[in-house]
């Protein structure tokens, strides 16, 4: 076992240790790096502007690679007065248990997600569901530690950006180690994507 493994048995899937790092303005942060990806995506402005934007990108780079941390210090994925506890990688949610013992939440998609012709990039929405069935594995059995062995999605209607969408997940079954569980995503009435999903819960010290 090497020094690492040592400190953090289970890897990335300990508990995150809560912090306040980032201050009051972390959260303001987070929001506006997401906002500058939906501008990547969608900006249509003239060179000079771009150049100047690019410029300022490089300042901003500057300013913050003195502070780049490794995983366990970093206050991503910590802060847990944030949604999804301050991690810019996942898409935007919220989520509660059901009185019936599912997860069911609202999920939006934004320009940076955007596959072509106003629909959410597909790799987008597998981001979603391993994130969606991976709580709903956690929370509904109170595992702390599981990593995904497969996700298996279908896409049924064309899932849009820029709307509220509603999603819902539950148990399937349990075979020892192994967690089963399945999602959909809606607009309303319609279905626009299901999935399936098996997670396998860690060993003590399995990464």
């Amino acid at each position: 076992m090497t020094p690492e493994q040592a400190r953090h048995p289970g890897g990335g899937f300990n508990p995150p240790t809560p912090t306040t790092k980032g201050g009051p303005d972390y959260g303001r942060f987070i929001d506006a790096v997401r906002k500058l990806q939906d501008h990547a995506r969608a900006v249509d402005a003239p060179d000079e502007v771009i150049t100047e934007a690019a410029d300022t990108l490089k300042k901003l780079s500057a300013l913050l690679s003195p502070f780049d941390a490794d995983e366990w210090e970093s206050p991503s994925g910590r802060r847990m007065d944030l949604p999804m506890r301050g991690n810019v990688l996942t898409i935007p949610l919220s989520y509660r248990k059901t009185e019936d013992g599912r997860i069911e939440g609202i999920a939006r998609f934004a320009r940076f997600h955007l596959g072509r012709n106003n629909a959410v990039h597909g790799g987008s929405l597998g981001m979603l569901f391993d994130t969606v069935l991976g709580l709903t594995a956690s929370v509904l059995t109170g595992s702390r530690r599981q990593r995904t062995a497969y996700l298996k999605i279908d896409y049924r209607n064309i899932v849009p950006i820029d709307k509220e969408l509603q999603f819902d997940g539950g148990i399937d079954r349990l075979d020892g180690r192994k967690i089963f569980v399945s999602g959909r995503l809606t607009d309303g009435d319609t279905l626009l994507t299901e999935a399936d999903a098996l997670f396998v819960r860690l060993k003590p010290g399995q990464p």
